[in-house]
């Protein structure tokens, strides 16, 4: 008999991902909210914070990375 080999999660790709909605898409955070934030503008800073969907294009290669 022939095993499988086990699929693994990619645990950073995991972390990165906030959600998946009801209708199947995926939430992330946007990035450098954080780093070096005293030299950024107020807007730049609250624009940062907010969550975006991943697009539809980069799903393939999230369900790849993430098998669930």
């Amino acid at each position: 008999m022939i095993k499988m080999k086990k699929i693994k999660t990619t645990k950073s790709a995991q972390k990165r991902i906030k959600k998946v909605t009801k209708n199947g898409l995926l939430i992330r955070r946007k990035i450098t909210a954080q780093h070096l934030a005293r030299r950024k503008s107020k807007r730049t800073k609250k624009t940062a914070g907010q969550n975006r969907r991943i697009s539809i294009s980069d799903r393939k290669i999230i369900n790849q990375i993430l098998p669930q």
